[in-house]
Order: structure tokens, then sequence, then C-alpha cells
């Protein structure tokens, strides 16, 4: 049987075929009729069938640890939040919840807690990668609206990439627009981003601008256009206001000015905006390198003003476009999932639209003044302003600044409800009662990608233990607090209200328009194909690009230029904290890795949090490659590997946010993370924190490779995942063992004498080895050694799937390195078919030249193609070498 979903990683929102075989074996493929992707699939996409095992699953509600029937849990968190409104309040209470939820969870939750409860201390964890383009759109077009489609990117002649590793983190649009540019001569591809990033492989230009400077370099562009002759005045003069503000702000601007602000050549400034000055078809993307700061609304709105003054906007090829991160990111704009926001794209701050909102609800209440943001919640949460929280599908204790304060937050809560499909996260672990909610494959709804397309997303997978819908949790609860209003028969009941809440009463006047599905019945809902908004009677098959009357939603209908003047970030570097900390993502893991973590497959690209640094920087600070670094802000601390490369811009320091106490020993990047906000949209400045790095020198480093999962340590540096088939753990320390034999055994959990064990030990140079094999397979194996340089991981980890260890990888075991015909295929480079990097070395040397030709000797590159611009990468450096210098 097979079933089409979305995928529920990034908020591209592919279309994914899941198909189960007779046995119950799931298969996924890319959806080749879903117009987000034609079958494509990235990494994480494709390794989807490798998740959804219970291992780890919450399948029973929890009070303090011990399970519980339903009814006693929805009694408990019912009489708790009951009781605590009734004594201090609404605003005493709080919901958290998340871009992983479904639109018809995320509505019911809304509905719930503005329209019933009379709060609107509801808040997303979108609130930390989008809210800034939310604020941005509403200040430009007077809604939150995305003015273009995929389309456009593979129309343009002219794409600009802002803030945003689309190679890693959209991969699939990424290849769209590599695609485009191969078909289209003319089209030219600029990256501006601190650092060099995967993306930059394809790009024509890279504009390495300073930390920050984002606002300046557009604020600059603006000037050089008003200057030279690229306005379009019909469209300024007939459509938008402000623009003398706006112009007035950048006056006297120039390109060496910009340039010198920003850290760039003035020749690389200078080309930029001639490019798109003299470009029709331009659309600029940005992501959370724009949105992660403390002037992230202004600029976007920098970007924007561009696009007004050009009129590019609303046409095919052309606008701004935000790139979304999470799957359901959007479908809670649409529902008024942001503290400051009513359904439907209402603003909560008309008292038109509360009155409207609360008249089709039929509510006792509406919030009337806008709650508190993620940041602000947990201050309050800190405080005891809000004495109870409810934590939906999403896990804050990580992926919020200054996350340690987070975490002593909710161990102070009065009442810290969570609902989750997991059982043992950073955040489930502070909690009073435990929800368990359906994962992915389980739960049916709609989702809605950064293209204003929803997809349905469906199940396939039977419901695991007592795990419910979200959307009925929060029902159940609704009830019991005596609420009517949530007595739906099931999610097609919710949608449908959805859908009639966005036309009610709505003359035109509001973007967020879908009241043509409103009447759709139980099949054609289950039946719903992906379908762009607005879908009104006028346009039943959706509205694939806005603006193109152009008409704006702002009270006279035009859009709006703001007047940006440039701020630096909150907090500056100094002699105590010289480096600037720049968190983000890597290409194969999301999140906070509860569904990516579960497999090896995504692990083997990058298995340690690491902090990458230029040379200059390392140099200064004392530490070398591959060993490790302790880096300290003002607000916490945690240790990395060291990455050197002058790819980095001096000066900065990025670290993957994605590490936590599940997977790692002192690696949660967040922790550091200031917590200041942009004042607008209220969204974290993830992308400044002032640091200093350090070397971390223990006395030991050791890596443990088990058929059995290995306890994790208690303390001090360590790693912990699967890979191939078996566990992998690195630590590191300073305490000895008495035996490093009987410390290795331990480890193991494989002192019985069916046990033969092989070593090697040099105690003068602190190197030991052990290996464990019974009945000729390899069990285990231990390497200990003064510095990390142990051994290559992936030919040992390659033994595990060896039923029976020939006599020469016996050797090797203590060799610490492969003889005879044992092959090291070197760091993994191509998740989707586990190509290593000495394989493709392999491959150059014997004459391939381009990441084509690899990939018809190895398959690498040719699924989801994010692995691409490294093979290409790998293929220049061995172009400016002799051959036979190649090497891994």
């Amino acid at each position: 049987m097979s079933v089409k979903t979305t995928c529920p990683y990034c908020g591209v929102g592919c279309g994914v075929v899941a198909t189960t075989d007779a046995a119950g074996v799931v298969s996924i493929e890319g959806d080749r009729q879903h117009p987000a992707n034609f079958g494509r699939l990235c990494s994480k996409g494709s390794a989807l069938a490798e998740t959804i095992d219970l291992e780890g699953r919450l399948l029973a509600p929890q009070i303090g640890g011990v399970p519980v029937t339903w009814d006693a849990a929805l009694d408990h968190v019912a009489a708790g939040f009951g009781r605590i409104i009734r004594e201090h309040g609404p605003d005493a209470v709080a919901f958290y919840v998340s871009g992983q939820l479904l639109t018809e969870d995320y509505y019911v939750v809304n509905k719930l807690a503005k329209g019933f409860v009379g709060t609107a201390n509801i808040d997303t964890n979108s609130r930390l990668c989008m809210s800034s383009s939310v604020a941005g759109h509403k200040r430009a077009f007077g809604s939150d609206t995305v003015p273009g489609c995929y389309e456009d990117l593979e129309q343009a002649d002219l794409l600009v990439l802002v803030g945003s590793n689309a190679a890693w983190c959209h991969p699939i649009l990424h290849q769209r627009m590599l695609a485009a540019k191969e078909k289209n001569p003319a089209c030219r591809i600029v990256v501006i981003d601190p650092r060099r990033t995967a993306t930059c492989e394809g790009a024509d230009l890279h504009l390495p601008l300073r930390s920050g400077s984002d606002a300046v370099l557009f604020n600059g562009l603006l000037a050089f256009l008003a200057g030279s002759g690229a306005v379009d005045h019909t469209f300024v003069d007939g459509c938008t206001t402000g623009a003398a503000a706006a112009l007035e702000q950048v006056a006297g601007q120039t390109a060496a000015d910009t340039a010198a602000t920003c850290g760039l050549t003035e020749g690389a400034v200078t080309l930029f905006f001639d490019w798109f000055a003299r470009t029709e078809r331009i659309v600029t993307l940005y992501s959370q390198g724009i949105n992660q700061s403390t002037s992230g609304t202004d600029k976007v709105n920098a970007i924007i003003n561009c696009h007004l003054l050009t009129g590019r906007i609303g046409r095919p090829g052309m606008g701004p476009f935000s790139l979304t991160g999470q799957p359901n990111a959007m479908g809670g704009r649409e529902v008024g999932g942001l503290a400051n926001q009513l359904a439907a794209h209402m603003e909560l701050d008309r008292p038109d639209h509360r009155d409207l909102v609360q008249r089709f609800w039929r509510a006792p209440v509406i919030a009337q003044q806008a709650g508190l943001k993620a940041v602000e919640m947990f201050d309050a949460i800190a405080d005891g302003r809000i004495k109870a929280v409810w934590i939906m599908s999403t896990n804050p204790v990580v992926s919020l600044p200054d996350a340690d304060r987070a975490r002593a937050a909710l161990d102070a809560c009065e009442l810290v409800v969570v609902s989750d499909c997991m059982h043992s996260t950073d955040t489930t672990r502070h909690a009073d009662v435990l929800l368990p909610a359906l994962a992915w494959g389980e739960k049916d709804g709609t989702v809605t990608n950064s293209e204003r397309r929803m997809s349905r997303q469906r199940a396939f997978l039977p419901a695991p233990g007592e795990a419910r819908a979200d959307w009925r949790i929060i029902c159940d609860v609704a009830r019991r607090m005596g609420y009517a209003g949530f007595d739906y028969a099931g999610v097609a009941d919710i949608f449908r209200e959805h859908a009639a809440l966005s036309g009610f009463e709505n003359d035109g006047a509001r973007d967020f328009d879908i009241s043509a599905l409103a009447t759709i019945d139980d099949r054609a809902y289950h039946a719903l194909a992906p379908v762009q908004w607005p879908v009104t009677p006028e346009y039943p098959t959706g509205t694939a690009r806005m603006f193109e009357t152009p008409s704006f939603f702002t009270p006279d209908r035009k859009a709006r230029f703001v007047a940006v003047a440039p701020r630096p970030p909150r907090h500056a570097t100094s002699r105590a904290h010289p480096l600037v900390l720049n968190t983000g993502r890597v290409r194969d893991q999301w999140h906070t890795m509860t569904r990516t973590g579960k497999t090896a497959r995504l692990l083997a690209h990058v298995f340690e949090p690491y902090a990458e640094f230029h040379p200059d920087d390392a140099r200064l600070a004392g530490l070398k490659p591959d060993a490790l670094a302790r880096l300290t802000s003002p607000w916490g601390e945690m240790i990395a590997r060291v990455v050197v490369t002058a790819e980095q811009r001096r000066g900065c320091v990025f670290v993957p946010m994605h590490w936590n106490e599940a997977f790692a020993g002192e690696g949660r990047v967040n922790a550091l993370v200031n917590p200041a906000t942009d004042p607008v949209s209220g969204q974290p400045e993830s992308k400044h924190t002032p640091v200093v790095a350090a070397p971390y020198s223990p006395k030991w480093h050791a890596f443990i490779l088990s058929r059995s999962e290995i306890k994790r340590p208690d303390g001090g540096y360590w790693v912990h995942g699967k890979a191939g088939q078996c566990w992998r753990l690195e630590l590191a320390g300073d305490a000895r063992p008495e035996s490093w034999r009987d410390w290795a055994q331990a480890q193991l959990g494989l002192a019985d004498t069916e046990i033969e064990w092989l070593a090697y030990r040099d105690p003068t140079a602190g190197r030991f080895r052990y290996a464990a094999v019974r009945d000729g397979r390899l069990e285990g194996c231990v390497f200990i050694a003064p510095d990390h340089a142990l051994v290559s991981r992936a030919w040992l980890i390659s033994l595990f799937a060896e039923d029976q260890l020939p006599a020469s990888a016996r050797m090797s075991l203590l060799a610490g390195r492969p003889l005879g015909n044992g092959e090291d295929i070197g760091a993994i480079v191509c998740s989707c078919f586990s190509v290593g990097r000495n394989q493709i070395a392999s491959e150059i040397r014997k004459g391939a030249t381009s990441v084509d030709a690899i990939g018809r000797c190895l398959k690498a590159g040719t699924n989801c193609g994010a692995c691409r611009p490294e093979i290409a990468k790998l293929l220049t450096a061995a172009s400016l070498q002799p051959r036979e210098a190649v090497t891994s």
C-alpha cells in the first residue's frame, strides 16, 4: 500500500510516497507529482524509513514519571490549568508550541488559548526562525504574505541568497536553482554570507560581509539603485508610500562606504550592485542569517525596499523570498500561532478583528493584547509570573537562547506539561506531566510550505501504544475545562472550520483566504492535492503569485517602504570575548536530533559538535585541527571539536545547534547564545554572540564501537550515536583508570569467558587498543590515546558488517590501520549512498574530473545533490596539486 504524504523536515514541503509491503516494511521515495520537489528528496527525507521505529518513544501518559491512564492525565492537566487560571488569572498560564505541529493541531490550541482561556501567552518555536520575516512582511505589505513561488527561482536571471546555506538547509530548492542556472546561461547566483558555505560552490559571486552588516549592504544597494536609473517610478508613485523617507535615510551612501562598513572590497560590492540594477528578473532569498538578529525585521525591510524601488515584485522571476525553516511554520502563522497574532492572519491589536474571531468561535472571551513572545515567556516562567506551561512538539531546553536559564525556568515552574512523541529529551526530563503524541507517519492533517502551498500529511502507520493526535489531546483538555466548541468528529472538521474562518466577513482586505475549501467533505479532504493559498471561489485551484495587480493589504492598498537605520548587534565583542559565535544547521541533521539522530546514515557525515575557526583565530587561541576547544560566553559554555578553515571569516566561529544531552556531554551551543531579541519581531540573535575559545586538553581521548548500545558517561566530553551496524562513543577525560583493559571490558560489558580479547598496549606512549571477538565476529573495540588522532573510524565501523573477521582484519585491529585487502573509505561525503572521501579521491586519481563523473562511478551526488558542493571542492583541491598527491 502506498500513501502520499509530506516530509516533516524543512519548509520546502517535499512530497513523499510511503509504501508498506506485506511484511509491514516501509520504504520511502519522493513524490514525482508534487510540485515542490518532483520526486527528489534530501538525505534526511530519503532516510525517513529509518526513523519510524518505536525506539525511545513515549507510549503512555505519565505524571511524575509514573504511567497513568489518559483520564487521570487529562484530568490532572485540566484541573491544574483551571486552578491556576482561577487563582492568578489567564495570563498565569502559557502554551509553547511548534512548527512541527499540523495546522489543525495549531488551530485548536490557539482557539483554546486566545478564545476560551483568554490569554495570548501562546508562542511557538517558529519565533526563533521566521518571526522577523513575518514582521517585515507586515510592515511592507500590511500582511504576512510571501509574494512569490518556487517557479520564480527557475525564471530569474539573478538569484541572491542572503544568510542562507540553502545547499545544506534547503537542498532540494538549491538543486532546482542550480538546474535552472545550467539551463539559463544568463542566470547568476550571488551568495551573501560571512562564511564560504557549500552554497557558494555554485555561485558566481560570494560576499563574505561582516557579521550583522546586512542592512548596511542593502541600504547601499538602495542608494545605488536610486542613482543609477533603476527606479520604476510608475510603480513607486502609484503603488507605494514612504519612498522619500527611505531614500533620505540612505542619501550619500556610496559603494565605497558600504564596502568599508561591511568589510568587503569596493569592486565586489559595485559588481553586485551593478548586476542588481541591470537585471530585471531577480529573486532575493533570505533565511536565518537575516532573521536571527536584533535588527532582523529591519534587514528584511531593507531587502524588500530594493524590490519595491525597482518594481520587481508580483511578476514571474522576481521578488523577495523568505526560506522557511520548519515544515509548518507557515501553517502556524495562518492560524495565529504567534503571541501577537489572531487566526486567519488577523491582528490581535485590532478591535474589529478580535470581535470577528470571538463571534465566529462563539467564544466566551478573547485575548485583548499581545502575549509574551518565546524568550519573554520563559523569563516569565523563571520569575513566577507564568505558573503553568504546556509545551508541544518542541525542545526549548536545547533550542532557546540562554538555554540553561530555560532549563532552570522549567524546574521552578509549578506545572509543566509536555506533549511529545519521544520519552527522553532535554525538555521532557523537566515535565510534571508527559502526554504521548503521534509522530510523522501516524498523524493526519495539513502543512504549508514556504511558497504558501498547503499539502496533506497522511497516516500510513497505526497509532503506537496509547499515543494520540495533538488536536485530540488539546480538545480533551478543553472539554474537561468546561469549554464548548471542541467536539470535532475528526481532523477534517477542524480544517473546514479553519477554512470558513478565513473567509468570514473577508471582503478581500485580508490575504489569507481558503474559503473555497470550507465545504469539502471528508473524502475530498483526504484526497486534497497540494494547493497554494489563497483558494477562493474566484481562484478555486489556488494562487501561485501574489501582488500581480499590484494591490497590497494596507489601508490604502499600497506597499510601504521602511526607512532603515542600521543598528549594530546588541552585544559587541570585547577583549574578554573577542569572537562572534554564529550558530546554524548541518546538512544531515534536523533541530535537536530526536528524529534524525535515530539513524546511523545521518550521523555519518558529521558525528560530533564542532567549532569552525579561521586559521588566524585558531592560532591566536592556541587551537589545533581536530583537537577540542571550550567556548565560553557570558551566558554559558560548551566543548566542541575544532575545525580550521580559511572559509570561515576572521573573528567568527560557527557551531551547529543540534547536539544536546541525549547525544553529547557539554555540546549544547544554545547555552552560550545571548537572549537579546529584535524589538519588533521578538526573534533572538542566534547569529551574533561574543565568545572566547581556549584549548580543552584532556589527558586522554578514546572511542568505543560496540554492537550493543554503550552507556553514556555521567560527565565530561562525550558524543554518542549509531554508526553503521554498531554504536559509537567518542569521549575524553583526565582521570585514568588503574587498568585500561578492565575499563575497556566494563565499557563494552563483555567480560564473559566466551569473548576472545585482542590487545595492543604501549603504556609509554599512552596508546591502548582492545577488541572483543565472539565466534569469529567483532563485538566491540576500544581505542585509547593521548590525542584524538587515533585511527579511522569509518574503516573500523565497516568491520561490524562482517559475520567473520578475516585474519588480516584481526591484525589490522592491532595495527590500527587496514592491512591486506581492507579498505578505508574515509569520512562520509555522500550520506545517501555511504560514499567516503577516500573513495572519491581514488576516482579522481583514476581520472574523474567532474561531479557527474564521480556520480557515474560511485553514485555520490545523484540522489539529493546536497553532497555535490563537497565533491566539487575535492575536485578543485585535486586540480591544484600533482595527480599523484591526491589523497584522503
